[in-house]
C-alpha cells in the first residue's frame, strides 16, 4: 500500500481557519497573546501565504505525479468548498479529510471520495474553529470514516456517543473506524468480519458510558501451531481465552 500524505494549509483565513474570529480566540489563548497581538500575528501569517501561492500550487503539481506514478495515496485536507475540492480531485486526491463546510463534505460524497471526520468533534459537539459539526455530516450520510485527529481515545468513545445519541446505528458507527478506515486508507484485505478478509479483533465493554477494551487480538495470533485459522466463536469463548 502507498503511504497516505495529507495536502494542507493551516494559515488563517481559509481551510480550518476561514473563521478568523475562532483563529483570534484560539491564537490567544495558546500564545497568551494580547488581541493587538494576536492580530499582528494573524496579518503576518495571511501576508506569508499570499507570497507562497505559487508554491502550493507546485507542490500540488508534484503530489500529483507521486500519484500517477502510484508512489503515495493522497488526503485533501480541511476542503471548503465543491470547487477546492474538484480542484484537489483532478490533481489526483483520493480522500477528502476533514471538510470544513456541508459543501465540501457532499461533492467528496457524489464524487465517491472516502470523507474523513474527526472523533474529537463528535465529542465536542461541533468544530473548536467554527467548522461544520461532524455529528450532523454524520447523521445525513456524508461520512465514511472517524479520525482520532492525534487522540486515539476518541475513537471508541465518539462511536458510542454518536449512537447513544442516534444519530446514527451502532453498527453504522462501528464501520465508521472499521471498514469506513480501511476504505480510506485504500486496504482492501480487511475492514469488516467476513470469510477471506484479515480480522483483527477488539472486545469492549461500556459499563457507565465508558468504553474499555478487554481484549484484542490480531489476524496472525488466530492461528492454531500448525497454522489452521481459528474460529471466531472459539476465540470469544471462555475456553478460547
Amino acid at each position: 500500500m502507498p503511504p497516505l500524505v495529507s495536502y494542507e494549509d493551516h494559515t488563517p483565513g481559509q481551510g480550518q481557519y476561514r473563521n478568523l474570529e475562532a483563529y483570534r480566540a484560539i491564537i490567544q489563548q495558546q500564545e497568551h497573546l494580547s488581541a493587538e497581538d494576536a492580530d499582528r500575528f494573524i496579518r503576518h501569517r495571511i501576508d506569508e501565504r499570499a507570497g507562497g501561492i505559487s508554491q502550493r500550487a507546485r507542490t500540488l503539481a508534484h503530489l500529483g505525479q507521486e500519484v500517477r506514478a502510484g508512489r503515495i495515496r493522497l488526503l485533501a485536507h480541511d476542503v471548503e468548498s465543491a470547487e477546492e475540492l474538484a480542484g484537489v480531485r483532478a490533481a489526483g486526491a483520493a480522500v477528502a479529510e476533514f471538510p470544513t463546510t456541508r459543501e465540501a463534505a457532499r461533492a467528496a460524497h457524489d464524487a465517491g471520495m472516502p470523507v474523513v471526520a474527526g472523533a474529537p468533534n463528535v465529542l465536542r459537539g461541533g468544530s473548536h474553529s467554527g467548522n461544520v459539526g461532524a455529528e450532523a455530516l454524520i447523521a445525513d450520510g456524508l461520512v465514511d470514516n472517524l479520525s482520532s485527529d492525534y487522540m486515539p481515545t476518541t475513537l471508541l468513545a465518539a462511536t458510542l456517543r454518536l449512537a447513544e445519541r442516534g444519530a446514527v446505528p451502532l453498527h453504522t458507527a462501528v464501520a465508521l473506524i472499521t471498514s469506513g478506515a480501511a476504505r480510506t486508507s485504500g486496504l482492501t484485505d480487511r475492514g469488516a468480519l467476513v470469510p477471506g478478509l484479515r480480522a483483527d479483533l477488539v472486545v469492549v465493554s461500556a459499563e457507565g458510558g465508558r468504553p474499555t477494551v478487554r481484549m484484542s487480538l490480531l489476524a496472525e495470533e488466530s492461528r492454531d501451531g500448525d497454522g489452521t485459522p481459528v474460529s471466531v466463536a472459539r476465540l470469544l469463548s471462555p475456553a478460547g481465552r
